[in-house]
C-alpha cells in the first residue's frame, strides 16, 4: 500500500511550486484539480454526468464544458455545488485510487485544494502537509496569476477552511511567503522523513 501525503493549502499558497520540489525528489504527485480537469474533458465520464444532470447550459458551442461559468454558478449556490461535487468525486477518487496502485514510487504526494474541509481523513493520508501564507499574499498570487478581481479572490478565500484550522489539522508546514529558495531545503528535510515513515 501507498504512503499517502495529503498536501493542501488555501488558493494562491503554492501547492504546485511545492510539489514539484517533492516530484524533483522521485516524490509520485498526483493533483486532484488535474485529475477532475480529465474527467470533465469532453466526452470524459464527469463531463457526462454533468451533462446528463446539469444540461447543455454550462457547455461551450464546441462541446467543451464552459468551466468558468459552472464555478461561478456553482459557487453562489452551494446546493449546486453539493450536487456537482456528488458527481465528480466518486469518479475522481477512483482514479486516484487507480493510479495510486500503480505508483512505484517511495510515497505519494496527493494534492487537493479542499482536502481539510472534510475534516482529517486518517485512513487516506498518513500525513497532511499544508502550504502557508498570509491571505494578503494569497490574493496578490491569484491576481496576478489570473487577474482575478481580489473581492473574488477574498470570497474563494472565504468558502475555504480557516487558515488557523488548517494549521491547527496539519502534521506539517512549508511557510511559502516569501520568495521560493527556501522552499527546496523545506522539501528536502520533509522528503527525508515521508520516506522514512513509508519504508517502516
Amino acid at each position: 500500500m501507498t504512503y499517502v501525503v495529503g498536501l493542501t493549502g488555501g488558493i494562491g499558497c503554492g501547492k504546485s511550486t511545492v510539489a514539484e520540489q517533492f516530484e524533483e525528489r522521485g516524490a509520485e504527485v498526483l493533483d486532484a484539480d488535474a485529475v477532475s480537469h480529465a474527467l470533465t474533458r469532453k466526452n470524459a465520464p464527469g463531463w457526462r454526468a454533468i451533462r446528463d444532470v446539469f444540461g447543455p447550459t454550462f457547455f461551450a458551442s464546441d462541446g467543451e464544458l464552459d468551466r468558468a461559468a459552472l464555478r461561478a454558478a456553482v459557487f453562489s449556490a452551494p446546493a449546486r455545488r453539493k450536487h456537482l461535487e456528488s458527481l465528480l468525486h466518486p469518479l475522481i477518487r477512483d482514479e486516484i485510487d487507480r493510479r495510486l496502485g500503480e505508483c512505484i514510487a517511495p510515497y505519494a504526494l496527493l494534492m487537493v485544494p479542499l482536502l481539510l474541509e472534510g475534516g482529517r481523513q486518517p485512513e487516506r493520508y498518513r500525513r497532511v502537509l499544508v502550504i502557508d501564507c498570509r491571505v494578503s499574499t494569497q490574493v496578490d498570487r491569484v491576481v496576478a496569476r489570473s487577474g482575478m478581481d481580489p473581492d473574488q479572490v477574498r470570497a474563494i478565500i472565504g468558502v475555504q477552511i480557516e487558515r488557523s484550522r488548517r494549521l491547527e489539522l496539519a502534521d506539517d508546514v512549508i511557510d511559502n511567503d516569501g520568495p521560493p529558495s527556501p522552499l527546496a531545503a523545506a522539501a528536502r528535510r520533509l522528503d527525508r522523513l515521508y520516506r522514512a515513515l513509508a519504508a517502516q
